[in-house]
């Protein structure tokens, strides 16, 4: 008679249960998962290049406007729109622009980049991740898509005014949702137009320090007085939405 067969321990955990990598393959299978991944990849590559490129001298950027000559305003637009969809503060792009062009110009300079970057950034959100996410909002989210697809401009100026992410991170959000393209282009513009005024004069006085009074700081103070009263009005007329009836 031969050895019996060793007795193996019985394996603990029972059945295996699937695992988050193959959970994650069958996700990225849907072009649309396909898609909103690219996305949030691209949005990680800009967060990391804004950490590791450096800041050029504002103080040196009025030589750059004498390089380019008549071609300067159109290159003040286009590289402020994609600095703004690289998601570069619109702080930043906007004191440029006064830095380099003066407050007048440097303010209209820096709506017209706004206006490109958030008419990009609202394309590149709707093509890679609105597809994804509708397919996905369920019950308090699909209320939440459904206001976003309600708003009009004085809601996009709501959302542009609040302190809840850069300008370039919120036009990829809006076009992940069912908002319109045009409201949010129009709220987009208008909403950043009381800190353009403002940065573009205090960009300019980094180069022209005679010409900054405290009037110059007083339009981007609107912006903070407008989100107040625009948050306040929104509250009250939910808080009798959910009052009433239905």
């Amino acid at each position: 008679m031969g050895r019996p067969a060793p007795v193996r321990a019985p394996r603990r955990g029972g059945r295996r249960r699937p695992g988050v990598i193959p959970a994650a393959r069958r996700l990225l299978r849907q072009p649309s998962a396909r898609r909103f991944a690219l996305l949030l990849l691209l949005l990680a590559g800009f967060g990391v290049a804004l950490l590791l490129v450096p800041r050029p001298d504002p103080a040196q950027l009025p030589r750059l406007a004498d390089s380019l000559g008549g071609y300067a305003p159109v290159a003040a637009v286009a590289v402020g729109a994609l600095l703004l969809v690289a998601l570069v503060p619109r702080t930043f792009v906007t004191l440029a622009a006064g830095a380099i062009f003066g407050p007048l110009a440097g303010a209209a300079y820096s709506l017209g980049a706004a206006l490109l970057a958030a008419a990009l950034g609202f394309a590149v959100g709707r093509l890679l991740g609105r597809e994804f996410v509708a397919e996905r909002v369920r019950g308090r989210l699909a209320r939440l898509d459904g206001w976003f697809a309600r708003q009009s401009v004085v809601g996009v100026i709501t959302v542009r005014l609040l302190p809840i992410a850069g300008f370039g991170l919120v036009s990829y959000g809006y076009g992940t949702t069912g908002a319109r393209a045009l409201p949010f282009l129009a709220g987009s513009v208008i909403a950043a137009v009381p800190t353009a005024v403002g940065y573009a004069a205090i960009g300019a006085a980094v180069t022209s320090p005679g010409q900054i009074n405290w009037y110059a700081a007083a339009p981007a103070s609107l912006g903070l007085i407008a989100s107040a009263v625009i948050v306040h009005r929104w509250w009250r007329a939910e808080r009798q939405r959910r009052l009433s009836p239905s």
